[in-house]
Formats: C-alpha cells, sequence, structure tokens
C-alpha cells in the first residue's frame, strides 16, 4: 500500500515536472496537460506494453489520470507566485525517480527476467517519460545530458538485486535500493556532480 502511495507521489510529482518543463513554450492549457501526462505516465506505460502487461496501469486504475490533473492544475497555479520549484520539488523528483525506477525493476523481475533486463526495465520505469517530454518541448533530454539522473536509477536497482543476492528480503532490499537513488541524486544536485562530457576536438 505504502508503494502505492509513492507511485502516486511520483505521478503527481512527474506531472508538475512536465507543467514547468511546458511553461516557456506558449503552450495552451490542454497541451500542458497533455506534456505533464506523457512525463507521469510515458515510462509506465512503455514497460507495461514491454513487459505484455494488460490493461495498462492507468487503464485499469484512472486515479492516477486524475492524480496527474490535479497535479497540473495546481502546479499552473502555483507558477503564477512561486516562480522556482526550489529544494522541495527536486527532493520529490528525487523520490519520484526511486519509486518508478525500483516498482518497474519489482515487475520485470516477477515476470522472471534476466537481470540486465530488470535494470534496463527498471531504470526505463523511471526516465522515459522525462526523455518525452524534453523530445515534445524540443529539449536534450536530460538522461543524455550529464546530470547523474539514470545513473543513479541505474545503482539503486543493481543494489536491490544485489542485497537480494545476499539473502536480504525482498522488502528491505526495495526500500535500501530506493534509498540509493534518492542519495546519489540529492549528493550530485548539492556538490554539483556530473558525468565526464565529451567534447569534439
Amino acid at each position: 500500500m505504502l508503494r502505492d502511495y509513492l507511485e502516486f507521489g511520483g505521478v503527481a510529482v512527474f506531472a508538475a515536472s512536465g507543467v514547468l518543463a511546458a511553461r516557456d513554450r506558449e503552450l495552451d492549457l490542454l497541451g500542458i496537460i497533455v506534456v505533464a501526462t506523457i512525463t507521469a505516465i510515458g515510462g509506465g506505460t512503455l514497460r507495461d506494453l514491454l513487459l505484455d502487461r494488460h490493461p495498462i496501469f492507468w487503464i485499469t486504475d484512472t486515479r492516477y489520470l486524475l492524480v496527474i490533473v490535479v497535479a497540473a492544475m495546481l502546479t499552473v497555479a502555483c507558477m503564477r507566485t512561486w516562480r522556482s520549484p526550489g529544494t522541495a520539488f527536486l527532493v520529490a523528483d528525487a523520490l519520484g525517480l526511486a519509486a518508478f525506477a525500483l516498482s518497474g525493476a519489482q515487475l520485470a523481475e516477477a515476470a522472471g527476467l534476466s537481470p540486465i533486463i530488470v535494470v534496463l526495465m527498471g531504470t526505463m520505469t523511471g526516465v522515459m517519460g522525462g526523455v518525452l517530454r524534453d523530445v515534445i518541448v524540443a529539449r536534450v533530454p536530460l538522461i543524455l545530458q550529464r546530470e547523474i539522473y539514470a545513473t543513479a536509477a541505474i545503482t539503486g536497482i543493481l543494489a536491490y538485486l544485489a542485497l537480494q543476492s545476499v539473502g536480504v528480503p525482498a522488502a528491505v532490499a526495495f526500500w535500501c535500493g530506493m534509498a540509493v537513488v534518492v542519495v546519489l541524486r540529492l549528493i550530485a544536485i548539492r556538490w554539483g556532480l556530473h558525468l565526464p562530457v565529451f567534447h569534439r576536438p
């Protein structure tokens, strides 16, 4: 149940990030909601399609769509008086990334897939919505830049699998993996850590 609440929270945060990404593109209200929706459910939708899970999660539980619309509207309202999302949003985004990445990994694991596919599926669940968001608003996707974002998700999922391999209960490994994602992401933000950037000679 707590994991479900985390996923709803992750959907809300990613919907808000979609609104923030679209704020300078002069979109109408419908366009903003479309970007927010794609950001929030894009990764999970692709995951369900690849895992052949039908019906897709937001079709089974339409509360996800309600959360997206409410989060998008609240974000639009807040943007009129709150220019910067600040640290609170970054922390919430890290939690959303962690929840989606680890839940995606668990679903892939339950399907009996190999560890490398579990890692890929979990990472994709966490970051693909953001990739679609950035493509729609004509930005270079965050995971293709130097940000430690997808790297944090990969590391957390690897920690989750490693802990289970040495006998740690799955529930404990899940929360430890989430903690790894959140801590890495926040450390990277706090101290400006990033991956090496390759430049043309």
